[in-house]
Parts: C-alpha cells; structure tokens; sequence
C-alpha cells in the first residue's frame, strides 16, 4: 500500500472516530422524519447522513452518503433547522410530506435515482430538475416528492454545530473530498445503491449524494477544527 494510500486511510478511519464520538454524545442519530424544530438544533451546523445498507469496508457500521451544510454565503440567513427542514419536506399543512426539490440538490438528486428506478408519469421526467414549471407540473410531480422525502426520513442523522462560516466550508469540503470514491475513499459502494441511478455523474462516481468537491483533494488538518468542534460541545 502506498503512503498516501495509507494516510488517506488512516484520515477516513479518523474521521470516522470523531463521527462515533458525536454520535454518542449526540445520542445516536436521528431519523430526520421524527425531527421537529423544537429538539434542540445549533443554529449552525454541518450534517453527516448515513444510509441503511452501506457499510464501512470490514465492518457493520454505516457510511456517510452525504456531507451537508448551510448559510455558506456571507449574507445568508439560513439556520440549521431550516436547511434540515428543506431536505425533509413539510410535515403538516396540505403538502404534508412532499418537498420541493427546488430548493435542496440533495432533494433532486434522490429524485432523479427514483426516476430511474420506478415508474413515474413522462411530465415528471421532463420536470423534474428544472427550474420554472408550470403548478400543474409542480403537482404532477407531488407522489415522486414524498417519495424523496420518505428516502431521506428514514437516513440516520449526525450533525455537529460549527459557528463560524469559512469552517463548516470546509469541513463539508475536505469531507466530500476524504470520502469521494473519485479520489481514493476506501469504503466501497454497496450493491444495490439507489445513488448510482442518480442522473448527476459525479454522486454515481463518489459514492455520495454530493456532485461537488467530489475530484477535490483534501486536507488533513480539517480533522483538527472537527475534533475542536467536538470538545466544544463536551
């Protein structure tokens, strides 16, 4: 093995260790279709979402399919909570359940590996993915919501509060990048995968439901602010 090999391994099996050590803090994950705004969220955070059937290489853990984070422009507003809420969809109200993949490109790429996967009416293949449509296409589009929205639910949830901007940039950055399947992640995709029917080329290729940084290099010394972040939190 070579050595940048092994110290990418040894980076992920870092990483890994932080995720466990917030994990138990945190509780152990959360599904998101349980979350309300009331239990407790950072007003800024990164999110690490796990998926049921992918597993760390040799062991019977989960892997992270998605790094995610929020209000990475100065002039955002966005909280945490309201990033979460996006992907989720809404859980009362008239459109209980369905979601706008419009406004979250984890949302659109989970619909797009559906497309491929179910049989869905000819409109919302041709909708899906743009950016003006008409309401009757916004509703024709309605069942494939909800099923993105009952995808995403059921993920296991981590989520570490990381105040300052230009640091949760990069811990979702050199996150994307350690794990990327692109660029050297050594945890394989398990088979069966719903994300390699995705319509973006680079979750197909990385093994996440992320179509940035995925061919970016890393740095090793974001698990350094990951591990501060953590004992903040103690």
């Amino acid at each position: 093995m070579s050595v940048m090999r092994e110290d990418r391994r040894l980076a992920i099996d870092r990483f890994y260790a932080i995720l466990d050590e917030l994990a138990e803090r945190l509780g152990g994950p959360r599904l998101l279709k349980d979350c309300t705004r009331a239990d407790g969220w950072p007003q800024y955070g990164v999110e690490f979402f796990l998926e049921d059937g992918q597993v760390r290489s040799g062991e019977n853990r989960l892997r992270v399919v998605r790094v995610g984070s929020h209000a990475l422009r100065a002039t955002s507003r966005a909280t945490f909570w309201t990033r979460l809420a996006q992907h989720r969809g809404p859980v009362s109200g008239s459109k209980a359940g369905v979601g706008n993949h419009r406004g979250s490109i984890f949302r659109q790429h989970v619909g797009s590996a559906l497309l491929q996967t179910g049989q869905w009416p000819a409109e919302v293949q041709m909708s899906w993915g743009q950016r003006k449509v008409s309401p009757a296409q916004r509703e024709a589009e309605y069942l494939l919501e909800r099923a993105v929205s009952d995808r995403i639910g059921a993920m296991p949830l981590l989520w570490l509060e990381v105040p300052d901007r230009e640091q949760r940039i990069s811990i979702r950055a050199n996150s994307i990048a350690l794990l990327s399947r692109c660029t050297g992640g050594t945890h394989p995709i398990s088979p069966g995968w719903l994300g390699l029917d995705a319509g973006n080329e680079n979750v197909r290729r990385s093994g996440l439901w992320n179509s940035e940084h995925v061919d970016d290099p890393y740095d090793p010394a974001f698990l350094d602010v990951m591990e501060a972040h953590l004992k903040m939190g103690l």
